[in-house]
């Protein structure tokens, strides 16, 4: 079933144009159909919030689960906005104590920029644990995003992020790892995804903490992984929400960056993302000419092979979630299933 489009937020009227069903809230009140009210904490700076949010929301539409689903984005004041991107946020975000106050079902936290070596120094760490605090207590499960993933495994396990030699940036081929889980099921065995970030968390640092890795890969580390209870905090390495163009964007801005002498060569291209004929074309085009080129063609070729399975996780996901709310209301669970785990994650095999 649809989203439900239940305020003037700009996304959902952009989801609309590009063909995705929506449910009016007119239509949806009239609908004896489950709600699933979700929570979405975008942190993403300025460049990068609008487009965040629409990934995600639309994530969250392409579930083919029998439900209906509501959407609450919301952020943190103290992150640092322009005038613009704060009367934005004023505008159509909801406001975290109004969200807590009628309860929420899952939530999504994103990535955010940072400017301190160490995470505990950021201006939103504590109202990120705040936040993160009252999910563990209140909501079905918590899907964490790149630097989301960082600072609660930081919180929760006490894990430090190690800085890579140079910027995990391109398309990386991954594979499900290890026995079966619910989040995993009927996705391919291997699929690409997107990586772009500094920092990493290694399979060894996740599997020490007695968290379990169930996607990874050779180049771009791991990807997917679940809390010791499987299920209460889901952490993203990658973005699977990412356009196509994503990437490309970021190319871009290093490109402009370029243009006023910021830099003093071409960005390195994304790894595995560009096509030959492209990267060709970049190493052949002047610098005065690469903006251009990429303005004018890139977008023509490049491919997106990872939007399919991130679909099937998130319905996945939500299927869980589903599921979990659905026993924790009705209270009544099958004999010999314990209630503290009444999907049986910890043995799924």
């Amino acid at each position: 079933m649809p989203l439900v489009a239940h305020s003037d937020l700009p996304t959902f009227a952009n989801l609309r144009e590009q063909g995705h069903e929506l449910l009016s809230l007119d239509r949806a009140e009239h609908q004896d159909i489950r709600e699933l009210h979700i929570g979405f904490l975008n942190m993403m700076p300025d460049a990068a919030l609008r487009a965040t949010e629409r990934q995600f929301i639309r994530l969250v539409g392409s579930c083919n689960r029998i439900a209906q689903f509501y959407v609450y984005p919301f952020s943190l004041p103290e992150l640092n906005r322009s005038p613009e991107a704060t009367r934005y946020v004023d505008q159509f975000y909801s406001r975290f104590e109004d969200l807590k106050a009628a309860g929420l079902d899952a939530m999504i936290i994103t990535g955010a920029n940072v400017a301190n070596p160490r995470l505990e120094e950021e201006p939103f760490w504590d109202p990120l644990m705040d936040v993160a605090s009252w999910a563990n207590d209140n909501v079905a499960s918590v899907l964490c995003s790149c630097l989301a993933t960082h600072a609660l495994l930081k919180k929760l396990h006490d894990i430090d992020r190690k800085p890579l030699p140079k910027k995990r940036w391109g398309v990386y081929s991954h594979k499900v790892s290890g026995s079966p889980h619910p989040l995993t099921r009927d996705i391919n065995t291997r699929f690409d995804v997107p990586h772009s970030r500094f920092n990493d968390i290694s399979r060894e640092a996740f599997e020490a903490a007695g968290l379990r890795v169930l996607v990874d890969s050779e180049e771009g580390g791991v990807h997917l992984a679940v809390s010791p209870d499987q299920f209460r905090f889901i952490y993203f390495q990658g973005h699977p929400e990412y356009d196509s163009n994503s990437l490309l964007k970021e190319f871009k801005r290093e490109a402009r960056r370029l243009l006023a002498g910021e830099r003093s060569s071409k960005p390195e291209h994304p790894e595995n993302y560009f096509s030959p004929t492209l990267q060709e074309a970049i190493e052949r085009t002047s610098d005065e000419s690469l903006l251009s080129l990429l303005e004018d063609e890139a977008g023509l070729l490049l491919d997106n092979t990872w939007g399919d399975t991130a679909k099937a996780v998130i319905n996945n996901w939500l299927g869980l979630v589903y599921q979990t709310t659905n026993l924790e209301r009705s209270k009544q669970y099958m004999p010999g299933v314990d209630p503290d785990d009444p999907l049986n994650l910890r043995n799924s095999n």
